[in-house]
C-alpha cells in the first residue's frame, strides 16, 4: 500500500470538531492501541462490514495494505499534538476490492483515561473543502449533531450543530449530564436509552421525539438521535457515542397526516348538521388551535333557499346572515365567543365580506392586532375579546362544498404561544374540507328524510273511525333519522253492513321510496276492500300489485340493472274483517306477526292464521281464518319493529306487548301510546305502527230482518215491514226513501235471483238496507231510455242512497244500499 498521503490545506489545528461534524461520512472511533472502539452505520455501508465484526478488532486490518510504521506514528503524534490530521488512503471491502477514500483524523481526547481517536472517511468521488474558512462554513451548516459521552453520561466532546441544537454553549456542556442542561428535550428518557447501550453493548438507532429546547423556546421541534458504544481494546465499553437529526419538518407533516387522518373518523359520525360542526370544533381544540368558532348560513340549518348561496350565483349581500353551530376553547364555556351557539352571527375578519364565503381563499392572520383601526370599527366586541384572553393568532376557512356555499370556521390561538404558518392552513383547509363535506351530506340526508316523513304521514290516515262496531286507537313512530323512513302503514276502512276493515302493513326497506310504495298500497287495498273482497282474495291481488311494482322498478332502465338492483319490492300485511252482528273476525296474512287479542276477562292470545308468503314473492296463495271476539274484546295489529325493537326476541317482545295491553285502566289511547313508550323507549332503525281496537256488537234492537217469498205479490208486505221498522227506530224523514230503496232490491231478488232471499235493515252510523241472495249474478247498473218500460230499479236506488253496492258470500250475494242518518 502506497504511504498515506498527507494535505498540505489540512488544518494545523483542527480539533474533534472541525475534523469529525460531517454528516455523511463513515465514521468510527479508534483507541490509542488501534483497537476499533465505534463503528457508525454509514462505516458499514463503506466497507460492508457490520460494527459487530468490527469493533474491538485491530483498525489495522481495514487497511488494504500494510502501512509505513513510521509513517503511521507521525501521525499519531500529529494527533496527540492537537493538529488532527487529513488525507488518502486504501482501505479493503469486506469482499476484497480495494477503496481509495479521503480519510480525517481527529485530535486525540480521552474516555475514562484512555486515550481514542475520531476518524471518519469518505470516497473522493465527493470532494472535501479546500480551506479552513470554507470548511468550517460547511461544518456550520452541518444537519448531524454529534457528541461522545463518558460512562456517567457525561459531555467529553460534542461538535457545533449539537452546540446549536440545544442553545447551551459548548463550555457550559462539557462535564455535565443532558439531564442538568436540557431537561425539557426528554433528558431522562435519552439517558435511559444510552444506560442501555453502555449495559448492553446494542446500539439503538432512529429513536425520534419532540420537545422544547433553548435554541427556539417558543417552537417545538422534533429530534432523530442514534446511539452506539465505545469498546476499547479490552471490549470494555468506556462511553457513547451518538448522533442528532433536526427532523422537525418530517414530525410536522407526519403529526399533521395523522391529525386529518384522524379526523376523518371523528368529524362527520351522523347526519346531523349542528352535531357534525360541534365535532369539527371539538376536534380542532386543542390539537390545532385553543378557539374555534363554526358559524353557517341560516339556509343550511334550516334546509330552505338551496340555491341562495350557490358559489356560481352571482353578486352576494354585503353581510352573510349566520348562526352559530358550534365552538370550542380550552376555557371552560368559551368566554372568548362574542356570539353563542344558535345566535345569529355576521363575522368575517375585516375588510372581507360575503364574497369570501363564495369565492374567497382562507386567511392567515399571523398576528392579530386588536388596536387595527379594521378591528377597532368593524368588530369592537371581538378586538376586546383579543385584549382580555390574548388571541393573537387566526385562520379563518370559508366551508364549501359540492358547488354551495355553507358558512365559515375560524381558529384562533391564544395559549399556545406559536403563531399560525402557511402550513397551518393547508390543515386547516383540509379540517374545513372534510367537515363542510359532512355538513352537506347531513344537509341533504335532513331535507330528503324531511320530505320523506312528510310524505308518508301524508299518505298515513289523518283520522280513524271504527263506527259503533269498533273503538280505535293508533300510534306510530318513525324511524331514527339514521335509519330513513319506513313503509308502515295502516288503516281502518268502513265496509258494508256496519263491517269494519284493519289493515296493517310493512314495506321492505327505508326512504323515499319505500314511503312511496306504502302509499300505493295504501291506496290498493282501501280499492280492494270498496271491491267488498275477502282478505283472502284481497292479498292476492294486492300480491299481483306488488309483483307488477317490482317488474316496473327492474324495467327503470339499463343503469338499475348494471348496479345489481333487481327491482324487488316486498311487504308483509295482515287484512281482518270485522263484523259487529256476528262478533266474528275474517283475516289473512302475508308474512306479518299474528294479531294480539286480550279478552275482558284479561285472558291475552296470538290466534295464528295460516302464515301466507310476503308480498311479492307470486305462485303462492293465501288462506283466511275466521275468530269470534267476545264484547269489548282488545284486537290490536302492529308491525314487526314493535315487538323486535333493542334486539329483542320476537316471542319475548310479543308477551311482553301482551302484558302491557292487559290494563283496563286506562283508555284505547292512553294504553295504545303507552305500549310504544314502554316497548320502545329509545329512537329505532325501523318504523314502528300500532293499531288498538275495542270491539262492540250490534244487538237485536239494531238490526231486524225478513225472509223474503219468491213472489212479486210479497213485495207489498215486506216493504211494509220494513217502513215501520223505520218509523219505530224514529227515521220517519227515511221511510219512503226506504220503502222505494227495499221495493226495488227486492223485486230485482225475486225476478232474476234465486231464493233464499232475505232482507235486513242495520241501525249503526248508517241505515242501511241488504238483500241477500242465492245468486252470484252480479248487478248491473243501466241507464234506460225515455221509452223503455223498465231498468230504471238500480239507478233509483243509486240517486236515493248515499251510496250502494254488493258482496258475495259464500251462500251468493248481497245487494246493499246506505243512507245517511239525519
Amino acid at each position: 500500500m502506497e504511504a498515506p498521503r498527507e494535505r498540505p490545506d489540512a488544518p494545523a489545528s483542527a480539533g474533534p470538531r472541525a475534523l469529525f461534524d460531517v454528516s455523511t461520512d463513515a465514521a468510527a472511533v479508534v483507541s490509542g492501541h488501534g483497537v476499533v472502539l465505534g463503528w457508525t452505520r454509514a462505516a458499514e455501508e463503506l466497507l460492508g462490514l457490520p460494527a459487530a465484526q468490527v469493533v474491538g478488532t485491530s483498525a489495522a486490518r481495514l487497511l488494504a495494505m500494510p502501512g509505513d510504521p513510521v509513517r503511521v506514528a507521525g501521525v499519531a503524534e500529529r494527533c496527540r499534538a492537537g493538529m488532527g490530521w487529513s488525507g488518502r488512503i486504501r482501505l479493503r471491502h469486506r469482499d476484497g476490492h480495494p477503496i481509495d477514500v479521503d480519510l480525517r483524523v481527529s485530535a486525540s481526547f480521552g474516555i475514562g483515561g484512555d486515550e481514542c481517536f475520531l476518524i471518519s472517511a469518505r470516497e473522493p468521488l465527493r470532494q472535501w473543502a479546500a480551506g479552513e474558512s470554507v470548511l468550517d462554513g460547511f461544518l456550520a451548516r452541518a444537519p448531524v449533531g454529534m457528541a461522545v459521552m463518558d460512562t456517567q453520561l457525561r459531555y467529553v466532546w460534542l461538535n457545533d450543530t449539537l452546540e446549536r441544537f440545544g442553545g447551551v454553549p459548548r463550555e457550559q456542556r462539557l462535564g455535565r449530564r443532558l439531564s442538568e442542561l436540557l431537561p425539557g428535550l426528554q433528558a431522562e428518557t435519552i439517558e435511559g436509552l444510552m444506560r442501555k447501550v453502555l449495559e448492553t453493548g446494542v446500539p439503538v438507532t432512529d429513536y425520534e421525539y419532540a420537545g422544547w429546547s433553548w435554541a427556539d423556546p417558543h417552537r417545538q421541534r422534533a429530534y432523530s438521535t442514534s446511539f452506539f458504544p465505545l469498546v476499547d481494546t479490552d471490549s470494555t465499553i468506556t462511553g457513547v457515542c451518538y448522533m442528532v437529526s433536526d427532523v422537525t419538518e418530517r414530525w410536522n407533516a407526519r403529526q399533521l397526516l395523522t391529525l386529518v387522518n384522524e379526523a376523518g373518523t371523528r368529524i362527520g359520525t351522523t347526519l346531523d348538521v349542528l352535531w357534525t360542526a360541534q365535532e369539527l370544533a371539538d376536534f380542532a381544540v386543542p390539537r390545532f388551535a385553543d378557539f374555534v368558532v363554526v358559524d353557517l348560513l341560516e339556509p343550511v340549518l334550516s334546509n330552505e333557499g338551496h340555491g341562495a348561496w350557490l358559489t356560481d350565483a352571482g353578486p352576494a349581500r354585503a353581510k352573510p346572515v349566520m348562526r352559530r353551530a358550534g365552538m370550542s376553547s380550552v376555557r371552560e364555556g368559551c368566554p372568548e365567543a362574542v356570539v353563542r351557539v344558535g345566535e345569529r352571527v355576521d363575522f368575517v375578519p375585516p375588510p372581507h365580506d360575503a364574497h369570501l364565503l363564495i369565492d374567497g381563499d382562507p386567511i392567515l392572520i399571523p398576528v392579530l392586532d386588536p388596536a387595527d383601526d379594521l378591528w377597532a370599527t368593524e368588530q369592537p366586541a371581538r378586538a376586546a375579546s383579543m385584549r382580555e384572553f390574548g388571541l393573537h393568532s387566526l385562520i379563518s376557512v370559508p366551508m364549501r362544498a359540492r358547488n354551495t356555499a355553507l358558512g365559515l370556521a375560524t381558529f384562533v390561538r391564544s395559549l399556545n404561544p406559536v403563531s399560525f404558518q402557511p402550513d397551518d392552513v393547508l390543515v386547516a383547509q383540509e379540517l374545513v374540507a372534510r367537515a363542510a363535506l359532512c355538513v352537506d351530506n347531513a344537509r341533504r340526508f335532513t331535507r330528503e328524510h324531511t320530505a320523506a316523513v312528510t310524505l308518508q304521514r301524508s299518505l298515513l290516515p289523518q283520522a280513524l273511525s271504527g263506527g259503533t262496531a269498533l273503538e280505535v286507537a293508533s300510534s306510530y313512530l318513525p324511524a331514527d333519522a339514521t335509519g330513513g323512513v319506513g313503509g308502515d302503514w295502516f288503516d281502518v276502512i268502513p265496509l258494508s253492513g256496519a263491517r269494519v276493515g284493519l289493515v296493517v302493513g310493512d314495506v321492505v326497506g327505508h326512504g323515499i321510496t319505500a314511503a312511496a310504495t306504502m302509499g300505493r298500497l295504501r291506496t290498493a287495498v282501501q280499492t280492494l276492500a270498496d271491491m267488498e273482497m275477502p282478505p283472502d282474495e284481497l292479498l292476492a291481488h294486492l300480491d299481483d300489485l306488488v309483483l307488477r311494482l317490482s317488474e316496473e322498478r327492474s324495467d327503470d332502465g339499463a343503469e338499475a340493472a348494471h348496479r345489481g338492483t333487481a327491482g324487488f319490492l316486498g311487504a308483509t300485511c295482515l287484512y281482518a274483517v270485522y263484523d259487529p252482528v256476528t262478533r266474528r273476525c275474517t283475516m289473512a296474512r302475508a308474512g306479518h306477526p299474528p294479531p294480539v287479542v286480550v279478552t275482558p276477562d284479561g285472558q291475552v292470545s296470538f290466534p295464528e292464521p295460516p302464515p301466507g308468503p310476503p308480498l311479492g314473492l307470486g305462485g303462492m296463495g293465501f288462506e283466511a281464518s275466521e275468530i269470534e271476539l267476545a264484547e269489548n274484546s282488545l284486537f290490536g295489529l302492529y308491525t314487526d319493529g314493535l315487538v323486535e325493537a333493542a334486539g329483542r326476541d320476537m316471542e319475548r317482545g310479543m308477551a311482553r306487548l301482551g302484558d302491557i295491553l292487559r290494563r283496563r285502566d286506562l283508555d284505547l289511547d292512553m294504553l295504545c301510546s303507552s305500549a310504544v313508550r314502554q316497548l320502545v323507549p329509545v329512537p329505532q332503525p325501523d318504523d314502528i305502527a300500532l293499531l288498538l281496537t275495542r270491539t262492540h256488537s250490534l244487538g237485536t234492537e239494531h238490526v231486524v230482518s225478513w225472509e223474503v217469498p219468491v213472489d212479486p205479490a210479497a213485495v207489498a208486505d215486506i216493504r211494509s215491514r220494513a217502513t215501520r221498522q223505520v218509523h219505530a227506530w224514529g227515521y220517519g224523514e227515511l221511510a219512503m226513501t226506504t220503502e222505494l230503496i227495499v221495493s226495488e232490491l227486492v223485486t230485482n231478488a225475486i225476478r232474476y235471483a234465486e231464493p233464499p232471499i232475505r232482507l235486513r235493515l242495520l241501525r249503526d252510523s248508517r241505515l242501511t238496507c241488504e238483500v241477500a241472495d242465492a245468486s252470484s249474478t252480479a248487478p248491473r247498473l243501466r241507464h234506460a231510455r225515455s221509452m223503455d218500460e223498465g231498468g230504471r230499479g238500480l239507478f233509483l236506488v243509486a240517486q236515493l242512497a248515499h251510496r250502494w253496492g254488493a258482496r258475495y258470500t259464500a251462500d251468493g250475494k248481497i245487494i246493499w244500499a246506505e243512507q245517511e242518518i239525519p
